[in-house]
This record gives structure tokens, sequence and C-alpha cells, in this order.
């Protein structure tokens, strides 16, 4: 279904009023948007049933070496249309996305100037989003950014989940504060990284989540961060105002535009409804269309791969220990000894392969199979990897044909040791590599500081390498999972080929000291309000010291959270991440993530509250199968759902993956139960959920034969 309503009303030319104002609700009346052009400066502000969510709050723009655009305006034409329409995606969390908005295109002129302005406000029933417009003009051809100056009042001091701002990571652990607390908790907020760069005692990332002490749930974002620097966000902590603050380049300027252009979607998600904010799609609606037009190779895939052992210092990606600085165009591999510690041999690849085909899955991925990782990282290092050359002791050929034959796909790694101009400079001759060779996905990484030397993860050249790198794996038919790359900020619907991020602290931290246990809690308030995130979820094995005895680590989660993950961390690339022994250990819940899905038909929200505990049930694309995943935080708690999203008058059978009584995610996170039951739409569970724990459940279609004896639930 498509319906376009739209309902453009001109406006006088150029009036000059002191105080000019616009109001609009959205489609369900629950929210409504406030516009103000106060003495040339305008400001907006937005309610929800009635309570304030942000309160009056200035927009506009200062410029490097010109006026700003940030007052002296008049209005030169007002337009309103309404949109709604329901569109399918490539991979979702749904197989049908409804766009349903109110929109207010407003045309401010600045006399002074002569230059035009144009802020679109689209209001959602779950949301609001709006951007700045620069229409074709000769006064304002091309400019340079000093500083977005959009600001977000709140309306109290509220409770935040918030990361320390940074040009460079977002790989932290999330802290949970008062606004006015974030300045005194700063320094403990940032912790070590491969490279950071913080900005502010009070600057914050996106997706930012907070509740209101009266209920609301408010989620700041940004969408579409297209040709233009990322945002972060800066709070004046004596006025409870944020500020947008953006990520600069190498010599501090924060963007080069030129109209016509427009900026990324600035995102508001409110509600009194925490499922609500997980429900949102505001973020890929204000996306374009897929711009892939024929999409049959962009397929969702659950995979393996030798990564763990690696993170884990039980292998290594280099393949000897002779050298101290490697040289790719003069190295001779033949001559330098193996350190008998590297894990992409062929044989141990091969291992993987088997055990991935055994169980049904589509891809395996190997990280360290390619020359240079011996001088990888810190050195400031432009020629690292030439991504097309196997170390000796791996096979290529025989790899490719040795997977073919098992029905496993290969994944490809490139790591970029983040020399984004080396990159650029291999990209056609690495992808070419890869389909001569049958690998249609890859993982890239851009870990340390960015070359050429001065430049952020997150500035505007670099965002747009990033897009480049989409783009051009498109043109090849390649689906991209980003590692240390920007935040998505819904650009998965315009190139459905981006598979996944990291973009946020993964499972690998757990191998490097430990992650919060609530941390997976917040997640998918933050991180995934942009799209599906590479979590790499399914550790069964907890004791990082069994791997390596030199690493103490401990992965701070039960086994059933572990499996709960595949539901309520969204991703349609999902890795089962651990070593093929520990599943071989726990192979009756590894049964668990060889059947879950990765794609869905629909999703249902049953429980959710940031940082404490959230439940999820979905049902897989196409199929009669439904899988539900609850994920809790620092304290035990009795999870209590109902089933009423199944088809009624119908019988399925639900296998229940739970904590044990005794579990606890520090002191006995393997202590699990299985158990199954007859249920209908109309059952209820009332389910324990350790510190650290939850539980997964997968619900089939009952057959007559395999229900006697099961309980009804």
């Amino acid at each position: 279904m498509r319906l376009r309503l739209t309902l453009p009303f001109l406006f006088f030319l150029f009036i000059p009023v002191l105080v000019w104002s616009q109001t609009m609700k959205s489609p369900n009346g629950l929210l409504e948007l406030g516009f103000e052009l106060n003495q040339g400066v305008p400001t907006y502000t937005l309610t929800y049933k009635g309570k304030p969510v942000i309160l009056p709050s200035k927009l506009g723009l200062e410029l490097k070496n010109k006026p700003s655009l940030l007052d002296g305006f008049e209005i030169f034409e007002l337009k309103h249309n309404n949109f709604d329409e329901i569109w399918a995606p490539v991979w979702g969390e749904e197989s049908q996305i409804r766009n349903h908005y109110h929109e207010m295109e407003i045309h401010l002129e600045q006399p002074s100037t002569s230059r035009n302005l144009i802020i679109r406000f689209r209001l959602f029933d779950d949301g609001l989003g709006f951007r700045y417009e620069f229409p074709a003009q000769s006064n304002l051809a091309h400019f340079v950014l000093k500083e977005e100056r959009t600001q977000f009042a709140m309306a109290g001091d509220h409770l935040a989940f918030w990361i320390a701002g940074d040009y460079d990571t977002q790989e932290y652990d999330y802290t949970e504060s008062r606004l006015s607390e974030i300045r005194g908790l700063m320094e403990s907020a940032i912790t070590g990284n491969i490279s950071q760069t913080s900005f502010s005692p009070t600057g914050v990332q996106t997706a930012l989540m907070m509740k209101t002490d009266d209920g609301l749930y408010i989620n700041l974002h940004e969408a579409a961060l297209i040709n233009y620097s990322t945002m972060h966000l800066n709070l004046d902590d004596k006025n409870m105002i944020f500020e947008s603050w953006l990520t600069p380049d190498a010599i501090g300027d924060k963007g080069y535009l030129q109209a016509p252009g427009q900026s990324p979607w600035r995102t508001v998600i409110v509600s009194d409804d925490a499922r609500e904010i997980l429900a949102s799609r505001i973020t890929y609606n204000l996306n374009e269309p897929s711009k892939i037009k024929d999409s049959s190779w962009i397929k969702p895939m659950k995979y393996m791969g030798v990564w763990w052992e690696m993170i884990t210092g039980k292998s290594t990606w280099h393949y000897t220990d002779d050298y101290a600085a490697i040289d790719l165009n003069s190295i001779d591999y033949s001559n330098a000894r193996p350190n008998g510690k590297h894990g992409a041999t062929t044989a141990n690849v091969k291992r993987y392969i088997d055990f991935a085909a055994e169980h049904g899955f589509d891809g395996l991925l190997v990280e360290g199979w390619n020359v240079g990782w011996e001088d990888w990282f810190g050195n400031f290092k432009d020629y690292v990897f030439d991504f097309v050359t196997p170390y000796p002791d791996f096979d290529l050929v025989e790899i490719r044909q040795y997977a073919k034959s098992k029905g496993v796909e290969m994944i490809m790694h490139h790591e970029t040791s983040a020399s984004v101009r080396n990159y650029e400079r291999h990209l056609d001759l690495a992808y070419q590599f890869m389909k001569d060779n049958g690998y249609n996905s890859l993982k890239s990484g851009y870990v340390g500081y960015i070359l050429p030397i001065g430049e952020n993860h997150y500035s505007q050249w670099i965002v747009n390498h990033y897009q480049y790198a989409i783009e051009k794996a498109a043109d090849y038919q390649i689906m991209v999972n980003a590692h240390e790359a920007v935040r998505p900020t819904g650009v998965g619907r315009t190139w459905p080929n981006l598979i996944a991020n990291e973009s946020a602290r993964g499972t690998e931290y757990q191998a490097f000291g430990g992650s919060k246990p609530n941390h997976v809690t917040i997640l998918p308030f933050t991180r995934l309000i942009g799209g599906p995130m590479d979590y790499t979820p399914g550790i069964f094995e907890m004791d990082i010291s069994k791997l390596n005895p030199e690493n103490n680590s401990w992965v701070n989660s039960t086994l059933a959270n572990q499996l709960a993950l595949y539901v309520t961390m969204y991703s349609p690339l999902q890795m089962a991440a651990d070593l093929p022994e520990h599943y071989e250990k726990f192979i009756d819940a590894f049964q668990f993530i060889k059947d879950v899905a990765v794609d869905w038909d629909k999703s249902w929200y049953l429980e959710a509250e940031p940082g404490k505990y959230l439940t999820i049930a979905r049902k897989a694309k196409g199929k009669k199968e439904w899988y539900v995943g609850n994920v809790n935080g620092n304290e035990s708690r009795l999870s209590n759902i109902t089933f009423d999203f199944l088809e009624p008058n119908k019988s399925y059978i639900a296998t229940i993956y739970t904590d044990a009584k005794e579990a606890h995610y520090r002191n006995n996170p393997q202590a699990y139960t299985i158990k199954r039951f007859l249920v209908s739409n109309k059952s209820k569970l009332s389910q324990f959920s350790a510190p650290g724990g939850g539980y997964a459940i997968s619900i089939t279609e009952a057959d007559k034969s395999a229900t006697k004896g099961l309980r009804k639930l």
C-alpha cells in the first residue's frame, strides 16, 4: 500500500513579524510539534500527551568565514504534507514497515545575506525527524561548517544511558546516571581503547536513551548520515540543554557542504512505553528506499569463524614471530619460521568447515589468512595489507574447494588497520579477488587511528569512505559487515548490502576484561536503533583462562543469556562465535543456535526496561516458527509473558532453554535447563532469569505424534 497526501500552501513572502509560530500533530494526535520564529531565531518544541519532551530549542548552523545561519530569518514559504506507505525491507525485524507521518516544510529567508534555508519536520506517531536543507542559490554555493547548533532542551534531570562522546570509538560500557551526573562520571566512563578521542566532560554519543521522572522514554539519534560529519551531543548541565557537536576533520572543520544539499535527520523517539522505542522504525523511514534494484543476492546468514580463539589469545593472526617490521614489497615468508600458534591454517580452517557443515551453518569467517599481520597496528603505517596474498600455511585453493564441497560459503576478512587510503587503492582488486574465489560477504575492520594522520573515524571524509566501500561492494554484489566504522543511521535501507555493523562494544570485550552484565539490555535501546549489530554471541565457555592461561577475563553472561541474544540482538548476520569443542560439550543447548532464524516476518516486544530486562518474540520469515529471547540485567527477576502473538486455535510445542535456579553469570553461568511444553496463544509463562541471565524459546506447530506426554503451559 502506498498513499500520498500533499497539502501545500504558500505563505506571504518575507513576513517581517517579531514572532511567528506554527504547530503540527502526529497522525495519532499524541505528539505535537511547535515551531517558532522569534525575532529571526528559529526554535522548536515537542510534547507527548501534553507532557514536555523538548523545551524551546534553537536551530541553525554556524559557518566558517561567513555569516551564520542562526538568526536574522524571515518566513518565506510554508508547506504541509501527509504521507503514508507500506514498504518491504530486504531484511529486517518485520517483512513490512509502515512509513506514516505529517510533514511541515519551512522556507526561511535571511534578507541580510539573500540566503535561503529550509527546515523540514516529519512527525510520526512514535517521534520526530527534522533536517536542514540548502536549496540551490548563488550566495550559498559552497560553505564550510564551523558547527551545527541544533539544540535539544530537556525538561528535567533525566536518567540517561550514555557513553562518552568520542571521535574514534563507541566501544564503551554504558553508564547509567542522571544528566547532572555526567560530568562527575566522565573520567571513569572513558576506559582504555585502541583508538579514542573524547572531546568534552559532558559530551555523549547517540543514540542516547533517557527516562524522565514522569515515565517518558526519550531517544536522541540521527538518520541518513550521508556526506556529513557524525553528530555527538554536548550537554549544558546547568540548563539541561544538549547541543549538537559534529566530529571535526584533521584541521578542525566540521563539514564541507554545497547547495543543493541537506544535513542528516535529527531524531527524537518518544513513548511512555519502553517497548515502543524498540518498535520504532523512524530511523529507517527517514532513509531513502533501496538503490539496489535486484537484491536477490543479499541473503541473511548464520556463520561460524576462526576468530574467538584469536581474540582470547589461544592463537594468533600472525604467522611468524621472526620480524618486528614487515615490508610486503620485499618479505619472503617462505624463509620465516611459523610461530606454531597461527589460527588460519588449512588444517584448522577445515576443522571449522567440517563442524559448520555438520550443523547446517551458512558460512565461515577466517581472520589472519593474509600476509602482513606481524606489523599491522600502531605504527601509522600506510601499506599494511594487500588483501589478496595468503600466508604459506593457508592454501586458498584447497580451502575454497573444500568449503564448496561441504556447502559452506567462505566469508572474507579485510582489516584495514585504519589506513583508509591504502584500502581504497586496493578495493577493486580485493573485491574482484573475492568474486573470483567465491566470497560473497565481507567483514571489514578499521582498528587504530585513521590514516591520513589527524582524521577521525567519524569525520565527514571518513564517513564518505565507509559509504564508498559499501556502494563499491554493491557493484560486485558483496555484502558488508563493517567493524569499527561509524554507527549505523538506517542507511541499510538504502544500501541493504550493509548487512551488519559492529560499531559498539561487542562480545570481544568479554575477552578483554568483560562487559557489564546488563550491557545487552541497553544496546537494543541505543546502538541498534540505527541498524543491526554483529554482536558475535554464542559463547558457552565463560572462563577465558581455559583457552589462554594468560588471560583471566570472564564472560559476564549465563549460557542461557547467550542463546537469547540471537533474538534480542537483531542482525541478519549472526555468528556462533565460540569454538566447536565448546558447542560439542553443550550440544543440547547448541540446538537453539542451529534452529533460530536470522530474518523475520514480525516482532513483538513483550517486556522492556533499559538496563534491566528485555523480552522479544519474533516469527521467522516465511515459516511457522517463533522464537523468544529474554536477557536480564544485574538482578534476578521473574519474567512474565503471554503467548498471544501465536495464531489462535492452534497448538504449539515450546522448547524453553533457561537458567537453572542456581545460575549466576559469575559463579555458575553454565547452569541451564531445557523443558518442553504444549502451548497456545492463551498460554502464560512466569520464568526465572538469573543475574546476567535469561532464557530462549523455540516454538513450532504441534505434530500430534510429538505431543504425547507434554504438559500444557
